[in-house]
């Protein structure tokens, strides 16, 4: 029946005229409103259905026009753009057959590149990228190793400055020393390391000088020296080479270690200059007075009387030395405790085992001994003696008081005692101060016999005290002690 109806109604679907094309009866729409007009009654078409329609299209043109406002640019620039549909169409279809055409030579490229920077391929970019990478992940460690030498120097600069009484700034610096030789045995084939330890060699040698340094300090330590020893042995590990025959045990650390307190020995001695420019002077006048008496052939009134400033200087000096040399030689054998003590006694032996007496394997201990390289402080005590005697022989003839004489010569074996005790004992080398070097006096025989038992009544006055003491420290009886004081008697008059 919609059909027939839709046939009825078609006349009147231009009336009035219409730019709007009819509609077919096959349009979904038209069909469904012409099945509900056929459902309705004859009184509701004819007074109803017309105000519906005048409502609905009331109802669609509103909104139709919000729409149009709401939508009034999108609806301008669609039209704008569906205006310019024309010419980019075809613009889109050439350009999506160029890039058609460049896919195969993307494609080759993409294959080429996956090829050439392949992980499983060498390639020097990527080695470089990955070189990169990876001291961007290890900064902080580059930078801390790089701060190795800074922090080295500041450690060095800080003992230095607080000297001996650095010793954690010298362990800081070992440490540090001793870590960067472990990166450089590790990684010896980097520049970077070898570089770093180039520095580190060259503060180490400043450390090295101030470890020496302080070794010739004035008023060193026992335990100081030990540590300064210490260090030098991880600093300097080539100072410790023992010898050859393998007798001599402390290396050349032993060495090194008596040359820097010699030199304070001498710094210290050289202190008393003034003193020593007076007994210069007396030195002078006594050679000018005996050579005057010597040509007069009598020494008349004005005969040289003098040498108060000597014995000022050589007390000061006898004194000096025997403060220093015991202190050196006992903060040796310390130090250095493998050293032979029979080597050394055999060494100041010497002077007075030139004749080639004692047995035959003493002699051949001796002659191994002379083959064999000595201890350093084997030689060091006969120089410590040579020392001394130069300025006896060149100033005690200065001296011609004879109380002043024998305070000097018994201060002499004192020194002598008391270096004795670690076996360097000098006292019979008294006896070769000769006459006119302990006394002035005419060339007869009668006073050169006097010259010569001076200083034996000196040393017979000094063993027999010796003897005392002794007896007394040891706990022996009167009578023992009687005994033991003759026997040194005997053999001091023998």
């Amino acid at each position: 029946m919609a059909d027939p109806l839709y046939e009825l109604l078609a006349p009147y679907f231009d009336d009035p005229p219409s730019p709007r094309p009819v509609p077919t009866s096959t349009d979904p729409v038209v069909s469904k409103y012409l099945s509900r007009l056929t459902t309705l009654p004859l009184s509701s078409l004819a007074s109803q259905e017309a105000q519906s329609l005048a409502q609905s299209s009331h109802s669609t043109l509103l909104s139709i026009q919000s729409l149009s406002s709401r939508s009034n640019a999108a609806v301008i620039a669609s039209a704008d753009h569906f205006s310019t549909l024309d010419e980019t169409l075809p613009l889109l279809a050439e350009e999506l057959e160029q890039l058609q055409s460049q896919i195969p030579r993307l494609d080759k490229s993409a294959v080429a590149f996956s090829t050439t920077y392949s992980r499983s391929t060498e390639n020097e970019i990527l080695d470089r990228r990955k070189r990169a990478l990876l001291m961007e992940r290890n900064a902080d460690r580059l930078s801390d190793i790089l701060d190795l030498p800074t922090l080295l120097s500041s450690a060095i600069s800080s003992s230095a400055a607080q000297g001996a009484s650095s010793a954690s700034n010298y362990a800081t610096a070992l440490d540090l020393y001793s870590h960067i030789k472990r990166l450089h045995l590790l990684y010896s084939d980097s520049p970077l390391i070898d570089s770093i330890y180039a520095q580190t060699e060259s503060a180490m040698q400043d450390l090295t000088s101030q470890l020496i340094a302080s070794l010739r300090g004035p008023n060193i330590k026992l335990a100081a020296g030990m540590r300064t020893i210490g260090w030098l042995r991880r600093v300097a590990p080539d100072l410790e080479t023992t010898r050859n025959r393998g007798e001599n045990t402390e290396g050349l650390l032993g060495y090194l270690f008596l040359v820097c307190r010699l030199s304070t020995l001498v710094n210290t001695l050289s202190a008393l200059e003034p003193l020593r420019q007076l007994a210069d002077q007396e030195s002078r006048t006594r050679l000018s007075n005996t050579s005057r008496s010597a040509g007069g052939g009598k020494v008349n009134g004005s005969a040289y009387q003098g040498g108060q400033q000597s014995e000022r200087y050589l007390k000061k000096y006898i004194e000096i030395f025997r403060e220093q040399s015991f202190a050196i030689v006992s903060m040796y054998k310390s130090i250095f405790p493998t050293s032979t003590e029979e080597t050394l006694g055999a060494e100041i032996k010497s002077p007075f085992m030139s004749s080639g007496l004692g047995s035959a394997s003493q002699q051949k201990a001796r002659q191994d001994a002379s083959v064999a390289s000595p201890s350093a402080l084997a030689t060091f005590p006969s120089h410590l003696t040579d020392l001394l005697f130069d300025t006896l022989k060149q100033y005690l003839p200065n001296v011609q008081d004879r109380t002043s004489k024998e305070s000097l010569l018994t201060q002499i074996l004192y020194c002598a005692g008391s270096l004795g005790r670690l076996g360097g004992d000098f006292s019979l080398m008294v006896a070769m101060l000769r006459p006119e070097e302990t006394n002035i006096s005419d060339s007869s025989e009668d006073d050169d016999e006097s010259g010569e038992g001076e200083w034996v009544e000196v040393m017979k006055r000094h063993r027999e005290l010796a003897g005392r003491l002794e007896a007394l420290a040891s706990g022996v009886g009167g009578g023992k002690g009687a005994d033991r004081v003759g026997s040194l008697r005997v053999k001091s008059r023998a």
